[in-house]
């Protein structure tokens, strides 16, 4: 569309630099404003219409994109490392890279990645920080092995972390101080608090309308617990997104091999890229 107005936005976390172009690659407006939703609904006022927007994969994109797409014609995000190599320079700025991306946009080579629906993002969330909360718990769990490693205790390390061998421990073990029976005691309320929680989380999203289905019929299939099948869920997004098999295989940083492989090859091929989230399970 002539009448089409491309924008590209290099995304901070205090500033957003823009460059506005037409179809024809003139020059609109160029400039910065503050990373806020005032400033951009004061940004918003001013545009030429229609228009359409991209932007690089940050850790600040999802919100800005969530608040301007009810306004653009289309949004898209670009794929960081993929964008890096097309637009690498030794020149840089923010502005000049805005630019950049407006021009990929305009002539249509800009490298987009998925951008998940922000219900499903919600609850990625969600599972992301349940699995922040589990690695926190497993640091408890080892700083009460190595406290009592420190002064020479003995336990059963199957049973250390049990509710009733810790207290009955406690109260039998000997030439213990005082200061790491405390501790012990904290560290073990942490974990307690911490395992509730985690628990919490995974119940407060596994029956939510939006993934029920997908996740009991993950659930169906032998070995599938809740948390490997709510991360399959949560970390894919919309499986009809992917065009193939080998396509869906590249999330979890793996790919299937080819109809007629090489002699020499190997059977798979492992790719750098991928969900590391996904990738545990």
């Amino acid at each position: 569309m002539e009448s089409m107005h491309y924008i590209g936005m290099d995304i901070h976390k205090k500033i957003i630099a823009f460059c506005i172009k037409t179809f024809n690659g003139i020059v609109i407006k160029q400039g910065k404003l503050p990373a806020t939703r005032k400033a951009l609904s004061n940004w918003l006022e001013d545009l030429p219409q229609p228009w359409t927007a991209a932007m690089e994969a940050t850790l600040f994109t999802a919100w800005i994109y969530d608040f301007l797409k009810p306004y653009a014609q289309s949004i898209k995000v670009a794929h960081p490392e993929m964008l890096k190599a097309i637009t690498a320079a030794k020149k840089k700025n923010d502005v000049s890279d805005a630019e950049k991306i407006t021009d990929l946009l305009r002539v249509d080579m800009l490298p987009e990645c998925y951008m998940m629906p922000q219900e499903l993002r919600d609850l990625r969330r969600i599972l992301r920080y349940r699995n922040h909360i589990v690695r926190t718990a497993t640091k408890e769990k080892n700083k009460i092995s190595g406290l009592l490693m420190e002064v020479g205790a003995q336990y059963n390390k199957k049973r250390l972390h049990g509710e009733k061998y810790f207290s009955e421990f406690l109260d039998t073990v000997e030439h213990v101080p005082d200061s790491v029976i405390n501790m012990l005691e904290l560290s073990r309320s942490n974990l307690e608090i911490f395992t509730d929680i985690q628990k919490r989380l995974v119940h407060s999203i596994k029956g939510d309308p939006l993934i029920r289905g997908r996740v009991e019929r993950l659930l169906s299939i032998r070995g599938v617990g809740e948390v490997t099948a709510l991360t399959w869920v949560l970390e894919v997004g919309e499986p009809e997104r992917f065009h193939s098999i080998r396509q869906a295989s590249a999330i979890a940083d793996f790919v299937p091999p080819k109809k007629n492989p090489p002699a020499k090859s190997t059977a798979v091929q492992f790719l750098k890229r991928g969900t590391n989230t996904f990738k545990r399970y």
